[in-house]
């Protein structure tokens, strides 16, 4: 875990602020003898970098002080095998990673020491830092640190969701039609902006009905299998999209 981490290189080139982790990775990143558990264990440092920063800002803490206390969170988790903790079956990742960074956090406010530690070890690069700093400061509604650390997990996945879809659109040439069914007015609009995308797009009205039906659907099942991959079982599913939902809605 020497090497330091690009918080951009997921791939994609995208920058993705709350990854959706799934179980599968964090088993792999417990079982630390095993081929690619280091890897797994430098993705689950991604993902959670932007969340688990944010909600250090939200108490109270300044720029450098929150970004110096989550890299030595990411120390403290690794060295103590903190993911030997986690079962599958225990909850979610997400809010077993969030309940370890309170303890951390209040053991550091007793401590009152220098918050830089690890030896220089850096755990994720910061070079996509001014980004998450605009995020920090996002109008927060009274909200607390747990609640706006939940909301930016909902975010996130519906993030992933419509990043999916704008991919499967983008393969089969269609990514005019996913922009401009993604950017239809919702509610009583509807009905003209079928009309309207339908002179847009030399389409019958009938026929944008039919895509953005067959959008919403494919929406609806993109939701639920990327949900699928950050919990235990299938039962949890639509507890999720129920928790999700209220989520976004505080």
């Amino acid at each position: 875990m020497s090497q330091a981490l690009d918080s951009k290189s997921d791939g994609t080139g995208s920058h993705q602020p709350f990854g959706l982790t799934q179980w599968t990775i964090v088993l792999k990143a417990r079982d630390e003898k095993t081929p690619g558990a280091q890897e797994a264990m430098e993705e689950l440092c991604r993902a959670y970098w932007a969340p688990l920063y944010h909600f250090i800002r939200r108490e109270g803490y300044r720029r450098h002080d929150a970004q110096d206390l989550t890299q030595a969170f990411y120390h403290h988790f690794y060295e103590k095998h903190l993911l030997h903790r986690v079962t599958e079956r225990r909850g979610k990742f997400r809010s077993f990673l969030l309940t370890c960074l309170k303890y951390f956090l209040c053991d550091q406010r007793d401590r009152a020491k220098a918050l830089k530690r690890g030896g220089g070890q850096s755990f994720v690069s910061l070079d996509a830092f001014e980004a998450e700093e605009r995020d920090a400061v996002e109008p927060t509604n009274g909200l607390s640190a747990d609640r706006l650390y939940e909301r930016r997990w909902a975010r996130a996945l519906l993030d992933r969701v419509e990043q999916r879809l704008r991919q499967e659109y983008v393969i089969d040439g269609r990514q005019a039609l996913y922009q401009a069914l993604a950017e239809l007015p919702q509610g009583g609009k509807t009905e003209a902006g079928y009309s309207s995308l339908a002179c847009q797009l030399g389409m019958s009205e009938a026929a944008v009905k039919s895509a953005a039906h067959r959008l919403r659907l494919r929406h609806q099942r993109v939701l639920r299998e990327e949900i699928g991959r950050t919990v235990g079982g299938r039962e949890e599913v639509e507890e999720e999209i129920r928790y999700m939902i209220r989520a976004l809605g505080n």
